[in-house]
């Protein structure tokens, strides 16, 4: 199996609702690294599972869409707690709609709230 990855970091706000969090009730911020690996047998005829330009672009593409915003008020979000959980597949299907890996294999978006946490989700293409 071969692995690519790229990582980047960017700032957004949200605040948790449906249950007591106490100060995770109201909005703040957190620096987000967003970890994106794709893992396949196969690689394209260029030798890459997908080109890592390709891969950057289309994950600034998407933190610049969550990028210093509240993630409550965005339509991915809208009835769901804005967890790291939801906020990794969210991210991860939208990746998958930009890139196109050869063949077959998992995408997976590691999602990191801070040093030490981290959420993630994978979905096989």
């Amino acid at each position: 199996m071969y692995s690519v990855a790229v990582t980047k970091e960017f700032i957004a706000r949200h605040f948790l609702i449906g249950g007591d969090w106490g100060s995770e009730n109201f909005p703040h911020a957190h620096q987000y690294v967003a970890e994106i690996s794709i893992e396949a047998a196969e690689l394209d005829k260029h030798g890459y599972l997908v080109d890592i330009v390709d891969i950057e672009s289309a994950l600034t593409a998407i933190v610049n869409d969550f990028r210093d915003s509240l993630l409550n008020d965005k339509a991915e979000f809208a009835g769901l707690n804005p967890s790291i959980e939801h906020f990794s597949r969210i991210i991860c299907e939208r990746m998958l709609a930009t890139i196109h890996p050869p063949g077959h294999g998992v995408l997976q978006v590691k999602l990191w709230e801070n040093a030490s946490c981290w959420a993630a989700y994978r979905k096989a293409f």
